[in-house]
């Protein structure tokens, strides 16, 4: 295929933007804005433009860019993308401007630094979908640690710092063992490839002749770089940190984008290039994915802080998602790609509406509110619609994704077990509890604190940054043919690859 620069553009497209805005006078703050956000629905516009170039039909990797780049260690600048990727770098376009445009006036110091740092995130977080050359991957992976570790750092809550430590210590343990299992299954491709490559395409040669054994211990080494992103239990004691000391504009990329890169490396890189390991570990990574459901619901429950509520409720939903990849069928991976989405949106959402209630009260204290359904009619229904959505209500997104991995998990013939779809089903049910609660202690009741009867609702830019995620969390669930059809043939083939490594040599050899 010949090489198609679309991908690139969009890469890079935010990266030119942070570094024109280094060029911009600090007190130019309007001009600074307006660049970030024009650099971003650049970036969301030639996401678009492959979205409807792209063939829904096709399993293979499209607009592919294929450069050497390091020639001595045989390592390229290779990207592309499949339905899967897809969906989630228009995931990362659609929220990078929302989030810019959330924080026009929650953000007032060092303005040109963060949308600098957005900008760069951006370009990380695209970088990731897209990498096929695991040395790339590992550049984009490790690179987007820096700008989130800032963002946290400067414009984060009073125990800033302490969050972002262990963000990034957390986040770099992890990466250090992807980066060994990477060296180490490129030094193995050596005697069946004739050479060294980090090449993607080419190691999927390389799996089915790994043994069992080194399988699994190289599964465990990728698996545990992802696992602590995602964050899966136990690896999960980061992120209420670092969601409740960010601003809102860093939780809500956060939660919207940064924790499925966990998820989105283990189906890209775990299953396929670990067929054996894959199927014997799978039943216990769905154990820890069940317990993480359970957990993180029961914990959010006991939550004050409605921010550290919402934290815990992203584990108990990257549980579902993690389950979902490891039961390994159609409708499970299915369900687990579009649940990355919703959770996206949905959780996104959440955060936002925090963020809005924080900016006029300076305080996440679900204690000190109660009664403002009259005063903030707006909020108040914006606040119900988002909860229903992360619930998983029908005929909103949360519930077709949801749906989709408990009848996966039913089914599934790697967990042999329809005790994991109970267990997860009662997550559903869990979710329910705690957010419908801490909605009716926020909004309904006797407004008893004095200064919420001064507060001002929702105002047309909080408003409009709402919209569009509402539409698509209607879109998704009323009609989720749109996106399931995107990633339909790319989840069939890894499950093939899963259950066929032999044969994938075969595949990608008469390519």
């Amino acid at each position: 295929m010949e090489n198609n620069l679309l991908l690139t553009y969009l890469i890079f497209t935010p990266l030119i933007g942070s570094l024109i805005i280094l060029l911009v006078k600090n007190e130019k703050v309007s001009l600074i804005k307006n660049l970030g956000l024009v650099f971003s629905l650049i970036a969301f516009i030639i996401s678009l433009v492959i979205f409807f170039s792209f063939d829904s039909n096709n399993s293979d990797f499209q607009f592919i860019h294929k450069l050497k780049w390091i020639e001595g260690i045989n390592v390229f600048y290779f990207v592309g993308i499949d339905g899967i990727s897809l969906l989630l770098i228009l995931l990362t376009t659609f929220i990078t401007p929302l989030t810019l445009i959330s924080s026009w006036s929650s953000i007032e110091h060092k303005v040109k630094e963060f949308t600098f740092f957005m900008l760069i995130l951006e370009t990380g977080m695209l970088g990731v979908f897209a990498s096929l050359d695991l040395f790339l991957f590992y550049i984009f992976w490790e690179a987007m640690l820096i700008p989130m570790y800032f963002i946290i750092g400067i414009w984060g809550g009073k125990e800033r710092i302490y969050a972002a430590i262990k963000f990034f210590l957390y986040t770099m343990l992890g990466s250090l063992l992807m980066l060994v299992a990477i060296i180490w299954l490129a030094v193995y491709s050596v005697n069946i490839l004739g050479g060294f490559t980090t090449d993607f395409t080419e190691l999927l040669k390389v799996a089915p002749s790994i043994t069992r054994d080194l399988q699994i211990w190289m599964f465990l080494a990728f698996g545990l770089s992802f696992a602590i992103k995602v964050p899966l239990f136990p690896f999960h004691t980061w992120l209420p940190d670092a969601h409740v000391q960010a601003p809102t504009a860093g939780s809500v990329i956060l939660a919207g984008v940064l924790l499925k890169m966990g998820t989105y490396g283990l189906l890209r890189f775990n299953l396929p290039l670990f067929p054996d390991a894959t199927i014997i570990i799978a039943p216990y990574i769905s154990v820890l994915a069940v317990i993480g459901i359970i957990y993180g619901a029961l914990v959010a429950m006991v939550q004050t802080d409605m921010k550290k509520l919402v934290a815990y409720s992203s584990v108990s939903h990257l549980g579902f998602v993690v389950l979902g990849i490891f039961a390994i069928t159609t409708e499970s991976i299915q369900g687990a790609v579009i649940q990355m989405v919703n959770h996206g949106l949905s959780t996104g959402a959440l955060f936002l509406l925090v963020g809005v209630i924080y900016e006029r009260t300076h305080t996440r204290e679900i204690a000190e509110y109660g009664g403002i359904a009259k005063v903030v009619p707006f909020f108040s229904f914006a606040l119900l619609f988002a909860s229903l959505s992360s619930i998983g209500l029908p005929g909103l997104n949360g519930f077709i994704g949801e749906f989709l991995i408990l009848l996966g998990s039913f089914k599934s013939g790697v967990l042999n077990s329809w005790w994991f779809t109970v267990f997860a089903a009662s997550g559903v049910i869990f979710a329910a509890v705690y957010l419908l609660w801490m909605y009716q202690r926020v909004v309904f009741g006797e407004l008893k604190n004095p200064k919420l009867e001064k507060l001002t609702d929702m105002n047309s830019r909080e408003i409009f940054v709402l919209i569009p995620i509402f539409i698509f969390i209607v879109w998704i669930g009323i009609y989720p043919s749109t996106f399931l059809n995107l990633s339909e043939k790319a989840t069939k083939k890894v499950i093939y690859q899963v259950n066929n490594p032999v044969n994938v040599t075969n595949i990608i050899g008469k390519k």
